[in-house]
């Protein structure tokens, strides 16, 4: 038997459809009184019309959350946290969005409630990445853990099938290294396999039929699974890339896992011989690596880093920076592979182990 340590994090989870309606009680059940609604500038208008409905909850809504965290948005963040009063922070959004309510509690240990509208998992986790001068720094604490999450299936029916995609391709990646992570414990090991299943079953759905509520469901579950793995063990060289690549060049963050992930797998595939087994049972493969480069495919996902807005001079850059205090990994970092794996991205090539 595999000796492991597994401490379960507080937080409190509301899994249904129309369970948006429950949003005031849980408020008050904090205590709180004065909630700031975040939001993307995309998603204002639903922001604002949470707002409304919470009446004299609502301390007002900031709706200029962005990608990867700048210190900068969050700076304003604080300004209108401070001018209103607020005494928690509701988020509704994807990543971006919960990202913020983060960094607000990392300074000032506000109460959160994150409303997930699509399956990038961070909702689940103690972790937060901040970006500031072009770099991103990743820290795990307490503090950002949210206290409630709210899943509501009806969230994600308006959730594009290409955006779908992506974020369940993101989702699926933390399951993946979860399943070779240096900390992995048996009881995380068994949801990241019911993430992988959950989203293989429900991704190529989705992207045939949108409004399939079922299909929804699954993947709604399964972003919950893998934020609850990212959440409970380490990371590996996946997300370390995704990291650099993102925060460097500016990337789109559910995007560039998509392309990423499968290259990742099949540098580690080797060393993590019982992973790569695990997750090509659940995907019902026999190459786990090739199979999620082909259903980025069948789903219309991007394949190449270069169609994300990538120069092809980015290739040494991110090389070099992902050899800097890199993580620990099942397979130890060679300077040589990690660069042609980036370049194999790069071009959009099938993931081959280098």
């Amino acid at each position: 038997m595999q000796p492991f340590i597994y401490d379960g994090l507080p937080c409190r989870v509301i899994f249904g459809d129309g369970t948006l309606s429950r949003l005031g009680g849980e408020i008050d059940r904090l205590g709180a009184k004065r909630a700031l609604v975040l939001s993307t500038p995309e998603q204002s208008k639903a922001a604002n019309d949470l707002a409304a409905s919470l009446g004299a909850r609502a301390a007002g809504v900031f709706t200029r959350a962005t990608m990867h965290t700048p210190t900068d948005i969050t700076e304003q963040a604080m300004e209108a946290v401070r001018s209103s009063g607020t005494d928690c922070t509701v988020a509704l959004g994807g990543g971006s969005t919960i990202g913020l309510g983060k960094a607000i509690a990392l300074r000032t240990d506000l109460p959160q409630i994150a409303v997930p509208t699509t399956y990038a998992g961070s909702e689940m986790t103690p972790i937060i990445g901040e970006t500031a001068g072009g770099k991103k720094t990743t820290q795990r604490t307490l503090k950002v853990l949210p206290e409630t999450v709210i899943y509501d299936v009806s969230l994600t029916l308006s959730l594009p099938a290409k955006l779908s995609a992506t974020s369940g391709m993101n989702s699926i990646a933390h399951a993946v290294e979860a399943l070779y992570a240096e900390n992995r414990n048996p009881i995380i090991s068994m949801m990241a396999e019911e993430c992988v299943r959950a989203f293989a079953r429900a991704l190529p759905t989705i992207v045939r039929d949108p409004k399939d509520r079922d299909a929804r469901s699954d993947a709604l579950y399964g972003a919950w699974l893998g934020g609850a793995c990212l959440g409970a063990v380490g990371m590996a060289l996946h997300h370390k890339l995704c990291h650099v690549l993102g925060g460097s060049f500016d990337l789109p963050h559910a995007e560039t896992h998509t392309v990423v992930l499968p290259h990742a797998l099949a540098y580690n595939a080797g060393a993590a011989p019982d992973a790569a087994g695990r997750i090509a049972g659940a995907l019902g493969a026999k190459d786990a690596a090739l199979w999620l480069h082909e259903l980025a495919k069948r789903l219309g996902a991007p394949l190449a880093l270069r169609d994300l807005g990538m120069p092809e001079e980015g290739i040494e850059r991110a090389a070099d920076i992902a050899m800097q205090n890199p993580y620990w990994n099942p397979r130890p970092l060679e300077r040589i592979a990690i660069r042609n794996l980036i370049a194999s991205a790069w071009k959009g090539d099938p993931p081959a182990a280098h």
